[in-house]
């Protein structure tokens, strides 16, 4: 179902945001050389739970995972790209981590993600694929407005992606969000563009351009839950919720002013 949420539902969606926004800027800073993951799960839990906010991820068992996910953030390390599981690894210097996370509050969700290096080490092909996908999401972000289509969306995250030479995978992408986390319409990371469902405000999408260095293929982990590239190679992905204006797009997870 496609939700369009009221005036004040939106608004309850910019607190979810912004609180989405501080606790994944604030798991990145503590995110250094010899951090667990499991710390980073445990450090994400406390500052949901002291928000009053609820987890998306903890009791999410869609079909395509292997039950509840039973953590508070997707870790997501090297080759793993999507819906990483929190686990016993400590981070290592020039490690690419990803860190997904989705809460609610009052009723309303909110989803992003953000890709970066870990340590001293910044390798040049890490940090050209995590600026393709912070540039093919702000492409994504630019077509949204009033009228558009799905499809012009998905036609301007792709032609970045593509551009760069980045192959696409379509099983995962972009999706609807509101009083559920996933939710319809599902956004492609590439389309054609005046196809598919017409932006409305009130509209929330969360848009998410990933990309593996090699290939398009993706692997499960044993642990039912992490996607990895099927070749090994590393990965980014970049998230934002957004909520369709009269005018434009306003992106609701951004950091609250401090």
């Amino acid at each position: 179902m496609i939700e369009i949420l009221s005036p004040a539902q939106v608004d309850q969606a910019r607190v979810t945001g912004a609180l989405v926004a501080d606790v994944l800027q604030a798991m990145k800073a503590r995110a250094t050389v010899g951090t667990n993951l499991l710390e980073i799960d445990e450090w994400a839990k406390e500052m949901i739970l002291g928000a009053g906010a609820v987890s998306c991820y903890v009791d999410y068992a869609p079909s395509f995972g292997n039950g509840p996910f039973g953590h508070y953030i997707c870790t997501a390390v090297n080759d793993a790209v999507l819906h990483g599981m929190p686990h016993d690894y400590a981070l290592a210097d020039g490690d690419l981590l990803t860190l997904d996370l989705a809460v609610m509050t009052g009723g309303i969700a909110a989803d992003a993600a953000i890709s970066f290096i870990v340590g001293d080490t910044q390798d040049p092909a890490d940090l050209a694929m995590i600026d393709t996908t912070e540039r093919a999401l702000a492409a994504g972000i630019a077509a949204a407005r009033p009228g558009a289509k799905i499809g012009d969306l998905s036609r301007a995250i792709g032609t970045v992606l593509k551009g760069d030479g980045y192959l696409i995978n379509t099983e995962f992408g972009g999706h609807g969000i509101g009083t559920t986390m996933h939710g319809d319409p599902h956004v492609p990371n590439t389309g054609r563009p005046g196809r598919g469902y017409p932006l409305r405000p009130g509209l929330l999408l969360a848009l998410e351009p990933w990309i593996m260095a090699d290939t398009d293929r993706l692997v499960v982990d044993d642990d039912g839950w992490t996607l990895r590239s099927a070749t090994g190679s590393r990965t980014a992905h970049t998230e934002h919720t957004i909520a369709i204006t009269e005018t434009g797009a306003e992106i609701l997870t951004l950091p609250s002013a401090r």
